[in-house]
C-alpha cells in the first residue's frame, strides 16, 4: 500500500501554510493561470497536478521536506511495531508450547489466548474508528506530528495500521515457531478444565472452531475419539489406557487454529486499516479549507486592476544617523566577503590573535567554522569582535543571517563593531556610504552591533556625518 494519499495531504498542507504569507492577488493570478493551462491540455485540475506545477516553478528541493520527515517517522513507528511483534510472537508461542515431559500442553489455554488476541485485534480497529489516541505520547516521541492540521485526524487510523501490522508479524512469528517446535520436539497436547465438562460438549466446541478448515484439512478437525482419549486431570492422567501417540495429533488443529483465528483476522483488519487510511486522507483533502479556496481561485477569473497599494504616503527615511562609536579593544578580527584583500592594513592587524574570513566566496561550512572558532576564542576574553566590510557594498541578507546566527552561538554580551573600509584605506568613507551601515546596525540591534571607523580614521569620526548627501 502506497503512502501517496498521505504525502499528498501533507504536501498540500505545507503549501497552504506557505501561501498564507502571499498576497491574495498573487495567489489568484497564479492559480487561475494553472487552471487555464489545464483547460488547454484537456485535463482536470486537481491537488496532485497543482503541487507538481508549483514544484516545477520553484525548482528542485535542496533539503528534505517536512513531509518526508513526517512519513519517515511513521515508517519508523510501523517498523518498530513489526519488530516487536516478531519478538513477542516467538516468545509467546514458546511459552504456550512449553513442555517438560510431565503435564501436557492444555488446548483450553491455547483457545483462551486466541480469544484474547482476537479481542485485542477488534479493539484496535474500534479505537481507530472512534478516534481514540492511546499512543499520542509515542507520536510525539518520534516526531510524527507535523503540527496542528488536517493530518492530525489521521493519527488514530495510522496507529491502528501500525498496530495491526505488528499483529501480523506476531502471528507469523508464532506460527513459524509452532511449526519448528512440532518438528524438533515431541509435543504432548491434551485438554482439561476445572468445570464439569463432558468430552462430547468439548468436542462440539472444537468442531465449531474448526468449521472454517474442516473441509480443507480433515486431520485438523479432531474427532470425538481423540477428544475423549486426550483429556487429563490435575492429578494423574485420568485415562491410563490412552495411547500416548494420540497426544501429538492435536498439532494440525493448533496450527489451523492459529492461522485462522489469529493470523487471518489480523491480515483482514490490517487491510481495512490501510483502506480506511486512504479513504480518510482523500476525504480530508477534499474538505480542506485551503482546497475550497484553491478551487474558488481556479474557477474565478482574475481581474488585474493595478497595484492594490499606493506609496504616496510612504516617504523615504531621510533621518541622518550620527551614532558612530569608538573602535572597541578586541583581538578578534573577521573580514567579510573579501574585505581587506589582498592585505590588511598594519594598524588593523596589530595585536590580533585571531583573523578569519567569511561570506562572499567562502562556503557555508567555512562560515560555520568561523563562527565556532570565534565562539571558542571569546570564552574568558573580552567579548568584542571587529567585523570589516566594504563601505561601497550595501548590507546584504547573507550578512544579516550570519549575524543572527552569531548572536545565537556567541557568548552572551558579545558586541560586534562593523568597520566600513573605503576603497582607499587612507581615506574615510563618505557619509552616503556610512549611513546604510548605521541603519543596518539599528535593524540588527544596537545592543549587539555598532558601527565604527578604523583607528587611523577616527581622528574626526563625525566630520562627514550630517553633511548633505
Amino acid at each position: 500500500m502506497t503512502d501517496s494519499p498521505l504525502r499528498l495531504l501533507l504536501e498540500f498542507e505545507d503549501q497552504a501554510q506557505r501561501d498564507r504569507t502571499q498576497p491574495s492577488t498573487f495567489l489568484h493570478r497564479r492559480d487561475r493561470k494553472f487552471a487555464l493551462v489545464c483547460e488547454e491540455q484537456g485535463v482536470a485540475p486537481d491537488a496532485s497536478r497543482w503541487l507538481g506545477h508549483l514544484n516545477r516553478l520553484s525548482g528542485p528541493r535542496t533539503a528534505p521536506a517536512s513531509t518526508d520527515r513526517t512519513l519517515r517517522a511513521w515508517r519508523r513507528i510501523t517498523g518498530g511495531f513489526a519488530a516487536i511483534g516478531v519478538l513477542a510472537g516467538m516468545l509467546t508461542m514458546a511459552g504456550l508450547l512449553f513442555y517438560d515431559g510431565g503435564q501436557r500442553i492444555n488446548i483450553t489455554v491455547l483457545l483462551a489466548f486466541v480469544v484474547l488476541h482476537l479481542v485485542l485485534a477488534l479493539f484496535t480497529t474500534l479505537q481507530s474508528l472512534a478516534g481514540w489516541q492511546p499512543w499520542r505520547w509515542l507520536i510525539q516521541r518520534f516526531g510524527a506530528d507535523p503540527g496542528n492540521g488536517m493530518f492530525n485526524k489521521l493519527h488514530p487510523v495510522l496507529m491502528a495500521r501500525a498496530a495491526q501490522l505488528g499483529g501480523i508479524t506476531f502471528a507469523l512469528a508464532g506460527l513459524i515457531t509452532l511449526l519448528v517446535m512440532v518438528v524438533i520436539q515431541d509435543l504432548a497436547f491434551g485438554w482439561s478444565t476445572t468445570l464439569e465438562t463432558a468430552a462430547t460438549s468439548y468436542h462440539r466446541l472444537i468442531d465449531a472452531i474448526a468449521t472454517p478448515w474442516a473441509w480443507l484439512w480433515p486431520a485438523a478437525a479432531p474427532d470425538p475419539a481423540l477428544v475423549e482419549a486426550t483429556r487429563f486431570f490435575r492429578a494423574g492422567d485420568g485415562n491410563p489406557g490412552a495411547d500416548p501417540a494420540l497426544w501429538g495429533q492435536w498439532w494440525p488443529f493448533v496450527t489451523m487454529l492459529w492461522a485462522t483465528w489469529v493470523l487471518l483476522p489480523r491480515v483482514l483488519l490490517c487491510g481495512l486499516a490501510f483502506a480506511q487510511t486512504r479513504q480518510k486522507a482523500h476525504r480530508l483533502l477534499a474538505s480542506h479549507p485551503a482546497m475550497h479556496a484553491l478551487m474558488y481561485r481556479m474557477e474565478t477569473p482574475a481581474l488585474d486592476t493595478g497595484n492594490s497599494h499606493h506609496d504616496a504616503d510612504d516617504l523615504p527615511d531621510t533621518r541622518v544617523r550620527d551614532n558612530l562609536l569608538p573602535l572597541p579593544d578586541s583581538d578578534t578580527l573577521l573580514c567579510w566577503a573579501g574585505t581587506g584583500e589582498p592585505e590588511l592594513p598594519a594598524a588593523l592587524r596589530s595585536g590580533k590573535q585571531i583573523v578569519l574570513r567569511a561570506g562572499g566566496s567562502a562556503s557555508l561550512a567555512d562560515d560555520n567554522e568561523a563562527l565556532r572558532r570565534i565562539a571558542e576564542h571569546l570564552k574568558n576574553r573580552s567579548k568584542a569582535v571587529i567585523l570589516l566590510v566594504r563601505c561601497w557594498q550595501p548590507p546584504t541578507g547573507e550578512l544579516l543571517d550570519f549575524l543572527e546566527t552569531a548572536r545565537d552561538i556567541w557568548p552572551s554580551g558579545t558586541r560586534v563593531a562593523l568597520v566600513p573600509l573605503a576603497a582607499d584605506i587612507n581615506h574615510e568613507p563618505g557619509a552616503h556610504q556610512i549611513q546604510p551601515w548605521l541603519r543596518f546596525a539599528e535593524r540588527v540591534g544596537s545592543e549587539f552591533v555598532q558601527v565604527s571607523l578604523p583607528p587611523f580614521q577616527m581622528r574626526d569620526p563625525y566630520s562627514t556625518i550630517g553633511e548633505p548627501l
